[in-house]
């Protein structure tokens, strides 16, 4: 049998192989060892007897790496083709009788990630689509701690708070805290970002991950949050919401139906409430 350690790109056979994972640690259940998996795509965490894993080639690894990254790349492109539009249009800013030059400022983002293996891909997708952000590392259960420190620090517009979570394998009830891995620090981490602003308008929170507690979410004060029907969402979604609301003009209540189908996702993964954009614009533009 091949070995599996820490870092191997692994499948669960008893779930068809339908989802890759990256180990994350080894631990002794009973009589068996498990491995703690994270999604490599999607911000699920789970846990599988090493019996049930197959690991996967490199050779299988790119291509799967290929096909994520072509359907994304769409999803980049429909984004930075509405800021041109948006660009060409002033009028939709100024009023019809606006002439022409202007400069944008959009939301600024500052994104707390649960993965330290996201981080680079987030942030790279954030500078792809031109949004001014900061994209730290901090673990899940960290978050709750040293969220309030980072606002303080760098005054975003938007906040995500993000990582991986899970509901336990079986449950059938999903209004206790308890059945969830991750979803108490990331209300908690939402608690603690609405003692520094409370007004939703002012800081827009994202938090969330696979299955989270969307329900407890939303009443800490998330603006946007995963996942109403229990269901996974993958690595970019958050980023997506984010580039959106970072783009809505300031007088414009962001359609969340518009953020889901144009980053290829369904109301039963991310909800939310009215919220309004972060986009501003001026006029004339720097000559200097």
């Amino acid at each position: 049998m091949i070995q599996i350690k820490p870092g191997d790109i692994v499948a669960r056979r008893s779930y068809q192989q339908d989802i890759l994972f990256r180990v994350d640690e080894i631990i002794e259940e009973g009589s068996e060892l498990c491995a703690q998996l994270r999604g490599v795509f999607v911000r699920l965490y789970a846990s599988a007897p090493l019996v049930d894993l197959e690991k996967k080639s490199n050779a299988e690894v790119i291509l799967r790496y290929g096909e994520f990254f072509k359907k994304k790349r769409r999803f980049i492109r429909k984004a930075i083709n509405r800021h041109g539009h948006n660009s060409r249009n002033p009028s939709l800013f100024f009023g019809k009788k606006s002439k022409g030059d202007f400069f944008e400022i959009p939301g600024q983002v500052l994104h707390l990630e649960g993965d330290r293996q996201y981080v680079d891909r987030c942030l790279k997708t954030y500078l792809r689509l031109a949004v001014p952000c900061q994209v730290i590392y901090v673990a899940e259960n960290e978050q709750p701690k040293k969220v309030y420190q980072y606002l303080q620090e760098h005054c975003p517009d938007i906040l995500v708070l993000t990582g991986h979570d899970a509901v336990k394998k079986g449950v059938r009830n999903y209004r206790s805290l308890d059945n969830y891995k991750n979803s108490e620090y990331f209300i908690e981490a939402v608690r603690r970002a609405r003692e520094f602003e409370r007004n939703k308008d002012d800081l827009i929170i994202v938090a969330g991950g696979c299955q989270s507690y969307f329900e407890a979410l939303i009443e800490a004060g998330a603006n946007f949050a995963s996942s109403p029907e229990r269901v996974m969402i993958d690595v970019l979604d958050p980023v997506f919401i984010a580039e959106r609301l970072a783009y809505t003009p300031i007088y414009e209540v962001v359609s969340l139906q518009d953020i889901l189908e144009e980053a290829g996702m369904g109301v039963g993964g991310i909800g939310g409430i009215q919220t309004r954009g972060k986009m501003r614009l001026g006029a004339p533009p720097p000559r200097f």
